[in-house]
């Protein structure tokens, strides 16, 4: 499981539009990395509407986030709710499981695999500084900026 210290794991995935983004595009700057189960459910949906809200406040930061759907769901999602932020297509997982974020869930006494949400800040080196896990959609926003501040 990815921790504060660590570098970040290199990556090559693709966004809502197509374009291949990997960790070097990432240098030289912050990037907060949030991973999130699924594209346009009532969590998700709430969680990238309010980092979409907030985005002014983010100057000089990368949002960048990341899920296993692929990317026409991810265009789909950034085009209903005009999200201002780049979505990664990880649908192999293999991003959430080198980050420790692909985890054991259970649902009506169901087990199934499936993202943990988890947020990430790095550094300009690609280095994470901050990790939150098991994040609450509604208050993610605020909890990042506050720590940017």
């Amino acid at each position: 499981m990815i921790d504060q210290g660590d570098k970040f794991p290199d990556f090559e995935l693709q966004d809502q539009d197509g374009r291949t983004l990997t960790l070097d595009d990432l240098k030289g700057q912050r990037a907060v990395i949030y991973f999130y189960p699924k594209d346009d459910t009532s969590g998700c949906t709430a969680q990238a509407c309010a980092l979409r809200d907030e985005m002014p406040r983010f100057e000089g930061v990368r949002v960048v986030g990341v899920s296993p759907d692929g990317v026409a769901s991810h265009k789909k999602f950034e085009q209903k709710y005009g999200l201002n932020f780049t979505l990664l297509a990880d649908v192999g997982h293999r991003l959430a499981e080198a980050c420790g974020v692909w985890v054991e869930k259970s649902m009506y006494g169901k087990s199934y695999m499936g993202v943990e949400r988890t947020t990430l800040l790095l550094d300009e080196d690609g280095r994470v500084l901050r990790v939150w896990r098991k994040v609450k959609p509604q208050e993610h926003a605020a909890d990042v900026l506050s720590a940017l501040a």
